[in-house]
C-alpha cells in the first residue's frame, strides 16, 4: 500500500481537538492556554492548546496505536527504518536507550573514542567494557575525526564478540566519512552498528547527496531532529535498521524506562512536522538554499581575519580566525546579533537552515560593520599556540572496569597533582560535548596540558565551569 508522506496525523489531530474548544479538566496546568498571562505577555500564545496529555484519541507514546502509531510509521517510511521511535528527551535518551538494549555488564563494545558523554554514561549504565578506539587526525582541519578503517578492522577481528560498534556520524562540524565500510567490516563479524548521527537528520533529503546512516545499512541510529530540520528542542527520532541484530522490544521496554512518563505533545507533534518537511522537501527549495549558502560564504570569504573551511555539510559553515582569536571574532559577530553554534579554541562554527532565513543584504551589512571594526583593531589578539589533541588518545580499555569503580573510594586533588592517577569523574568540554579525560582513564601530562590550553582561550567544561582539580580514585 502506497503511503502518502503528505499526512500529518498527530498535528492534525490535535488541530481537531483544539477546534473543539474542548474543556480541560486534566494536566497540564495551563488548561489548554486558559491561564494566559504573565505580567502582561502572553504565554506562547495559540501553542498552548497544542500542548495537550493522553487524553482520548490522542494515543499514547509508551502504547502507541493511533495517531502516534501512525506518525512514527510515516517516519519510519520516509527513513528508511524497520521501526522509528518519537524522542522527547532528546538524542541522549536514544544513545542510551540503544546501548542498553544491546549491551549488558562485562561485554564488550568498540566504540570511537571522541564520542558524545551520552554514549560515555550509556556505557557505563550498562556496564560495558568499552574498548575505545583511536579517532584519526585530519592534519587540514586540525582535528580529530573517526578511527581510521584498519583501527576499526582490527578491533573487530581482536573483539570479535563485541556486542555493538558505536561511531559518530557526522561530527559536529558536519564532516563525513565512507561508513558503509565500516559497517560491512562489523557485520562480517555479526557486530551491530549503532551510530550516533544527531547532526544528520537532513541528510534523509536526497539532494543533499550524503546518505544517511540507516541507508548505509546501521542496526541502530538516533537523530536529533532539532538540530538541522525544524522541530523543537529535544524532539529526536531513533531508528532501527531493516536487518535482524537488534533485539526490538528490547528497545522499547528501555525507552519506556527512560523517557518522561508524560511525554511533550508539542514534541511529538514537531517530529511529525519535521519529518513532513523533509518528505516533501522539493528540488526547487534545494536548488534555492544551495544558491543561498554559496551567496552566504562569498560573504564570509572576503574579510580577511578569518579563513572559510568548506563543510562537508553544505548548511555549516566554519571559520578559523587567521591571527585573531575566536573569542575576539565571537564577540564582534553577536554585536551584530549573530550568534555562532559553537566556539572553541580554533573554530567557529556557524550553522544555516534549509532555507534562507536572513537576507543577503542583511547579513551584508552587519558583516561589513564587522570588517570595519577589525579594521580599527591595531593590535589583534594572538591565539596561543595549539596542543595537539590527537596526542591524547589511543585504542584502549579503561584502567579500570565500570564495575570495579563503584567498589572505590574517591579524593580530590589539584589538577598538576592527578598526573598519573586514574579519573574517577570525565572532564568534558561543553560544547562539543567531548571528554578530554574519561572516568576510569589514567591521567597524563598531555591531558592537563590540554586543559589548560582550553581555559586560557575561555572554553568552559562540565560538570565545572572552571578546572582547578578533579576526583581520582584513591590507591589506582
Amino acid at each position: 500500500m502506497e503511503i502518502n508522506q503528505d499526512r500529518l496525523p498527530l498535528y492534525e489531530k490535535l488541530i481537531e481537538h483544539t477546534n473543539k474548544n474542548p474543556i480541560s479538566l486534566h494536566v497540564p496546568g495551563h488548561k489548554n492556554g486558559g491561564i494566559k498571562t504573565i505580567k502582561g505577555h502572553t504565554i506562547f500564545g495559540e501553542l498552548m492548546k497544542l500542548d495537550q496529555t493522553e487524553i482520548t484519541g490522542l494515543d499514547d507514546l509508551h502504547a502507541a496505536d493511533g495517531v502516534i502509531k501512525e506518525a512514527q510509521h510515516l517516519a519510519a517510511e520516509w527513513f528508511g527504518a524497520k521501526e522509528t521511535f518519537f524522542l522527547v528527551n532528546g538524542s541522549t535518551v536514544g544513545n542510551l536507550a540503544m546501548i542498553l538494549a544491546t549491551c549488558k555488564e562485562d561485554d564488550y563494545v568498540l566504540v570511537q573514542r571522541n564520542c558524545h558523554k551520552s554514549i560515555i554514561n550509556g556505557l557505563e549504565l550498562a556496564g560495558a567494557k568499552p574498548i575505545f578506539l583511536a579517532p584519526n587526525y585530519n592534519k587540514a582541519v586540525n582535528r580529530l575525526v573517526e578511527p581510521t578503517i584498519e583501527t576499526v578492522q582490527y578491533a573487530c577481528k581482536k573483539y570479535s564478540k563485541a556486542k555493538a560498534l558505536i561511531l559518530t556520524y557526522p561530527d559536529y562540524f558536519g564532516h563525513t566519512y565512507h561508513l558503509k565500510d565500516y559497517i560491512t567490516i562489523a557485520h562480517q563479524y555479526d557486530i551491530p552498528v549503532l551510530v550516533d548521527e544527531a547532526h544528520g537528520c537532513h541528510y534523509s533529503i536526497p539532494y543533499f547527496n550524503k546518505p544517511s546512516a540507516i541507508s548505509l545499512g546501521a542496526d541502530m541510529v538516533v537523530q536529533s531532529a532539532h538540530k538541522m530540520t525544524p522541530a523543537l528542542t529535544m524532539s529526536a527520532f531513533l531508528h532501527i535498521g531493516k536487518g535482524s541484530r537488534i533485539n526490538e522490544e528490547e528497545v522499547k521496554y528501555y525507552l519506556q524506562m527512560l523517557q518522561s512518563s508524560s511525554p511533550s505533545y508539542l514534541m511529538m507533534a514537531s517530529l511529525d512536522i519535521a519529518r513532513h518537511y523533509l518528505a516533501l522537501y522539493t528540488y526547487e527549495k534545494y536548488k534555492d538554499v544551495t544558491k543561498y549558502i554559496h551567496q552566504v560564504k562569498q560573504l564570509f570569504q572576503e574579510i580577511e581575519n578569518w579563513l572559510v573551511e568548506i563543510s562537508d555539510d553544505p548548511l555549516k559553515i566554519i571559520l578559523k580566525p587567521n591571527h585573531t582569536s575566536t573569542k575576539l571574532i565571537a564577540q564582534l559577530l553577536e554585536e551584530e546579533q549573530l550568534y555562532p553554534e559553537l566556539i572553541t579554541n580554533q573554530d567557529i562554527l556557524l550553522i544555516f537552515g534549509l532555507e534562507e532565513t536572513v537576507a543577503i543584504s542583511e547579513l551584508e551589512k552587519r558583516l561589513d560593520r564587522i570588517k570595519q571594526k577589525l579594521k580599527r583593531i591595531k593590535r589583534a589578539e594572538q591565539p596561543h599556540e595549539q596542543i595537539q589533541g590527537h596526542l591524547l588518545y589511543q585504542t584502549q580499555e579503561l584502567v579500570l572496569s565500570y564495575k570495579e569503580m563503584r567498589t572505590k573510594q574517591m579524593t580530590w586533588v589539584d589538577l598538576d597533582a592527578s598526573i598519573g592517577c586514574v579519573a574517577a569523574e570525565a572532564i568534558i568540554p561543553y560544547p562539543p560535548g567531548i571528554p578530554i579525560i574519561l572516568k576510569g582513564e589514567r591521567i597524563h601530562s598531555i591531558h592537563i596540558e590540554q586543559i589548560n590550553y582550553l581555559q586560557n582561550n575561555h572554553i568552559t567544561f562540565q560538570p565545572y565551569k572552571h578546572i582547578k582539580g578533579l576526583n581520582v580514585f584513591k590507591g589506582e
